[in-house]
């Protein structure tokens, strides 16, 4: 098989699957070729991931018309020239830009198709929602297989139209840590008598970085340190930063495994949640998860067990498990998510089911 695999925006949780994906099927014996297509902002990274087989489209995030014409020509122009025998595409812009030109001309390959959090489940406007859902329903005519993330997608999903004949659930996955990145510690500066809590993601409003800087401006948790690792994705981005707060910026793949290590838990406040891949690395660390109720968040995360879930409209009801964090029990709730990690999230189990996934529709 020729796997073609297409992006529009690769940072985060993205990439961080695009990249588990792309390593483990350029070593497959089904897998010919690998190819990766994403825009030329943040694609930086994938270089050398895939040697020459990576390509780049001209985007700007302003989401005007001519640049999603610009987008949609310039990848009707790399299928072509690649001629793949399957298409794995990834999030919504990104699945429209390739799915559109099917409409215009025969579709002779196999689409697949993962939005990474479905727009017509995001905290905005009913009227937005329902476009969304017309626009996903209209383009699963000239999709092959949709893959679900979670069962919370999968469930909503239906109620919203998408077929249940192309629809399936395969959890996000994460690889095994394979080494200690021991010379990246002198980069972690937390203070070990305090509560290291590490928010990692976009500073947008998903991921509702607003609501977690609002709670720790008015409470001053004494025995609490906020760590920030991300920043502005969209432009459209405008956030603030007390000064008692760590903002950290943009950390690297090689050197995010040391800032895991050293946290007590990890936070997340998003608003909607497609899956929570943060969530999994975490487990991975052996680290405790305080995450909202949205989503698929209380998939992943069990109260009280592997972490804490608390009401996003309740603001209360984070001061309260803030309140009363302790060392000990964060560590032993770690522990717990290690097990529920090895369980359900490796990267082995997901890999597996998406190659299948691809033979099943190839045949």
């Amino acid at each position: 098989m020729i796997i073609l695999h297409v992006a529009e925006y690769t940072k985060g949780g993205v990439a961080t699957y695009l990249k588990n994906l792309i390593n483990f099927q350029a070593k497959q014996d089904k897998v010919k070729k690998v190819y990766l297509v994403c825009s030329e902002q943040h694609g930086e990274e994938f270089i050398g991931l895939v040697d020459k087989k990576f390509k780049l489209y001209p985007y700007k995030y302003t989401r005007k018309l001519q640049n999603f014409l610009s987008a949609i020509f310039k990848i009707r122009k790399i299928i072509e020239e690649i001629n793949p025998d399957i298409i794995h595409v990834h999030s919504s812009f990104a699945g429209m830009f390739v799915r559109i030109n099917y409409f215009f001309q025969k579709k002779n390959v196999k689409i697949v198709y993962c939005s990474h959090g479905w727009s017509f489940l995001m905290d905005t406007r009913k009227l937005k929602k329902s476009l969304y859902a017309y626009i996903e329903k209209l383009l699963s005519f000239k999709t092959d297989a949709i893959v679900n993330i979670s069962e919370y997608e999968y469930k909503n999903s239906l109620k919203y139209g998408i077929p249940a004949s192309k629809s399936t659930i395969i959890y996000n996955g994460v690889s095994p840590l394979s080494k200690s990145n021991e010379v990246l510690d002198r980069k972690i500066s937390f203070d070990t008598n305090k509560i290291n809590l590490l928010f990692i993601g976009r500073f947008d409003r998903q991921k509702g970085i607003d609501i977690l800087l609002n709670v720790f401006t008015r409470n001053n948790f004494e025995n609490i340190k906020l760590h920030l690792i991300g920043d502005n994705v969209l432009s459209n981005s405008d956030i603030n930063i007390p000064d008692n707060i760590n903002s950290i910026g943009w950390v690297s793949s090689e050197e995010i495994d040391s800032f895991y290590k050293y946290a007590d838990a990890i936070i997340m406040p998003s608003r909607w949640e497609g899956f929570g891949l943060v969530a999994v690395e975490a487990m991975k660390h052996k680290k405790a998860v305080i995450a909202s109720d949205r989503g698929a968040l209380p998939e992943l995360i069990i109260n009280e067990e592997n972490g804490y879930v608390f009401k996003l409209d309740d603001e209360g009801s984070l001061t309260n498990i803030l309140n009363s964090l302790t060392k000990e029990k964060l560590v032993s709730m770690g522990i717990k998510g290690y097990d529920r990690y090895e369980s359900k999230f490796t990267s082995s189990v997901m890999n597996e089911k998406i190659i299948s996934l691809y033979e099943k529709i190839n045949n």
